[in-house]
Parts: structure tokens; C-alpha cells; sequence
């Protein structure tokens, strides 16, 4: 088997592991929060908890971006697995909320487990099956996420919340055995440039197809997340004539994650063929109008049926704008740059919550997939306007890599 494609296949698994464990503990967090002593704002702790990392995240990502181009981006994976590990392992053992914070945030400060396996696997694939290689690794974090909260719910309920997290560490420990045994990182060119994350900063400032790409991605977080406050409550208001509501609410929620794995690979062949930049703004203006198609419907299965179609679409977009940041940027700086581009995703998760239960408690949940449908169609045509900048860069960049 060819180096890329043995890459391919331990990384998948590495990042659906990964994702799986992240999101098998996650939900759970307002039913743990009574066990360890929390009696009253139940909700502010669980905000607070989901909020630390992504803030932490936001800040750290950038200079473990710089450590991945100086030492490598495997090692970079090692490093955030191991640490996972430790961190999931230590929280099936805390008492108070208040060591669970602190571990998140430890999470959020020594992240950089899929970043990395996006950047080994942007650099170390051949040109002409990047865009087929980064939509598999899209696919594994859109299924992790799908099985996480149900695996992470048998778990809760056979062995309790504490085994959970532990198992969620145990997992991101075999994922990392697997990445040290199999992965091997080739054409590594560590960047002997000294500098700072403020140099870096600087950097991609006066990169403006890149720095396109991180508003982009700014913008596409904010509208995934704007949505998750209001979703679960909106799903089960729909199809509350069922006596299984909850369980409905479930599987609709699921999705845009189903339609990401089916059709995640599709669009990755396409960009190798038709470009990144057209695959990104079909998948925005797409999932642009799949949001707006969510207002039309009041019952749960034209609702459902309008999320998977949203799904279809939206998948098509973060693989795109990995693709657009592997195309924009030399290949000693391509660890930072993915760093900076999740710094941005993770800009993005904090600003959406904070906007979409705002807007959802003053405003019909309607209003939320108005704005957030127009939001993403604004993000389209934003980025279908910048072709005529795209395109010269992406043909200088082919140029230097033949």
C-alpha cells in the first residue's frame, strides 16, 4: 500500500476515534454536572465547560501551528493524543466543577489532534487526490460525531458518566498507538525561519486569498453553531405528537452528519477535478438555501428531509477551504496555517452559541435559520467574488509544485 494512501486510511480512524470521543462526553455534561456538586445553574456550568476549550483552543492553536512546522506534524498528533488521553482520564475522577474547568481548558490549550492529521494529510498526498483525501478526513470527523453521543450514551448508562470519560480516553489512546506505529510523515521540510506567533500573525495578513479563507471559515463556524443552542428544542417542538420525541430529535439531529458521510467523498473528487473554489462556493450557497428550506416546512419529515438536503451541500464546504489553505500557502508554513484556520473555527463556535441563544430567546427560532441561511449565502457570494483573486494564486501554487 502506498505511504498516502496508509496515511489515509490510520488517520481516518484516528480522527473518527477522535471525534467519537470528543462528542461521546460532551452532551453529557448538564446530566454529570449534579454528580460532582453542582445544584443550581446547571446551564451556565455546562456553557462555561463547552466554552473554556474552544477559548483556550483559540488561543493555543497558533503556537502549536509554529511547533508542527518546526518538528513535524505527526509529532504534533502524538503530543494531543497523548495529552487527551490524560485529560479524559483524569476527569472521570474530579469532585467539583471547578477541576472539570480546569481540565477543559487544558484540553483547549493542548489541542491539535485532527488540525494535525488535516496538515499531514494536506501536505503528504498527491496534488491530484488532495480533495479526495481531505473529504475522507471530513467524513471521519462527521461520523465520529454521529456515533460519539450514542456510544457515549450506551456508556453512561451501562458503566456511568465517570467510566465514560474514561473510556472516551482510552479510545484517543489507541487511536494515538495506531498513528505512532503506521503514520509516516514524508517531504517534512521543517521551517528554520525563527519568528513568533506575531510574526506568523503577520504573515497571513499579507496573504489575502488565505486570509479570505479564515474569514470564511469564521463565518461558516458561527453559522453552525448559531443554530445548536435552539436545534434539539425546535426538532422535539416539531415532532411532538410522537411519543418518542427524544429519540426523534436524536436521529434528525444526525443528519447533516449522514449526508456528510455518504456525500463527503463526492465532493472531494469534483474539487481534485473542478477546483476547490467552485466546489466551496457551491457548497455555501447551497447550504445557504437548505438552511432557508427549514422554515418552509412545520412537520418533522419535510423538516428532516430539508436537513439532510442541507447536509448534501454543506459537506462540500470545510474540505473545500482545507483544500483553498493546502493551495495558498508554502509548504513550511502549512502546520501554522491550519493552526490559524482553527483558531478561527473555534472563534466561531464561541461567537454562534452566545448569537443563536440570544437571538432565540427574543425571536421565534425561524428568525435563527433566517439569519443563518443568509449569513451562509452572503458567504458564497463573497467567496464567488473573489475568483478572479483565487485563481491566479491557485495556478502559481500548481506552477511551483510540478
Amino acid at each position: 500500500m502506498e505511504v498516502w494512501k496508509r496515511n489515509l486510511l490510520v488517520l481516518w480512524f484516528g480522527v473518527f476515534f477522535t471525534s467519537a470521543s470528543f462528542s461521546m462526553v460532551i452532551p453529557f455534561l448538564p446530566i454529570f454536572l449534579p454528580q460532582i456538586g453542582v445544584e443550581h445553574h446547571i446551564e451556565m456550568w455546562s456553557g462555561l465547560l463547552f466554552s473554556a476549550a474552544f477559548f483556550a483552543g483559540a488561543i493555543a492553536s497558533p503556537f502549536w501551528g509554529r511547533i508542527a512546522d518546526k518538528y513535524g506534524r505527526k509529532p504534533t498528533i502524538i503530543r494531543a493524543g497523548s495529552f487527551l488521553f490524560i485529560i479524559y482520564t483524569l476527569s472521570a475522577f474530579v469532585t467539583n466543577p471547578y477541576q472539570l474547568l480546569a481540565l477543559r481548558i487544558a484540553q483547549g490549550l493542548l489541542t491539535g489532534f485532527i488540525p494535525g492529521a488535516i496538515a499531514l494529510i494536506g501536505t503528504n498526498t498527491p496534488g491530484k487526490k488532495v480533495g479526495y483525501a481531505l473529504s475522507m478526513i471530513s467524513t471521519a470527523s462527521a461520523s465520529g460525531g454521529i456515533v460519539g453521543p450514542l456510544l457515549g450514551g450506551i456508556l453512561a448508562e451501562w458503566v456511568g458518566n465517570r467510566m465514560a470519560f474514561a473510556s472516551a480516553g482510552i479510545i484517543v489512546l489507541i487511536s494515538t498507538v495506531l498513528i505512532i506505529l503506521f503514520v509516516k510523515e514524508e517531504n517534512f521540510k521543517p521551517s528554520k525561519e525563527p519568528g513568533s506567533v506575531k510574526k506568523d500573525l503577520k504573515t497571513a495578513r499579507l496573504n489575502t486569498p488565505f486570509m479570505m479563507v479564515l474569514v470564511l471559515t469564521v463565518v461558516t463556524s458561527t453559522s453552525i453553531m448559531t443554530i445548536e443552542p435552539i436545534l434539539p428544542l425546535y426538532i422535539v417542538e416539531l415532532g411532538s405528537s410522537s411519543d418518542k420525541a427524544a429519540m426523534l430529535a436524536g436521529f434528525v439531529f444526525a443528519l447533516p452528519g449522514i449526508a456528510s458521510a455518504i456525500f463527503a467523498p463526492f465532493w472531494g473528487k469534483w474539487a481534485d477535478k473542478a477546483g476547490f473554489h467552485r466546489v466551496l462556493v457551491i457548497g455555501l450557497l447551497g447550504g445557504g438555501l437548505g438552511t432557508l428550506s427549514q422554515i418552509v416546512f412545520s412537520n418533522i419529515v419535510g423538516f428532516s428531509i430539508a436537513r439532510f438536503a442541507f447536509g448534501i451541500f454543506f459537506c462540500a464546504v470545510f474540505p473545500a477551504l482545507n483544500g483553498l489553505i493546502v493551495k495558498f500557502t508554502q509548504e513550511d508554513f502549512r502546520g501554522r496555517a491550519f493552526s490559524l484556520n482553527q483558531t478561527a473555527t473555534q472563534v466561531g463556535g464561541m461567537i454562534g452559541p452566545i448569537a443563536g441563544g440570544l437571538i432565540g430567546g427574543i425571536f421565534p427560532a425561524q428568525t435563527v435559520f433566517a439569519l443563518t441561511g443568509i449569513l451562509l449565502l452572503g458567504a458564497g457570494g463573497l467567496a464567488y467574488r473573489r475568483a478572479n483573486a483565487f485563481n491566479p494564486v491557485i495556478k502559481r501554487h500548481a506552477l511551483q509544485g510540478k
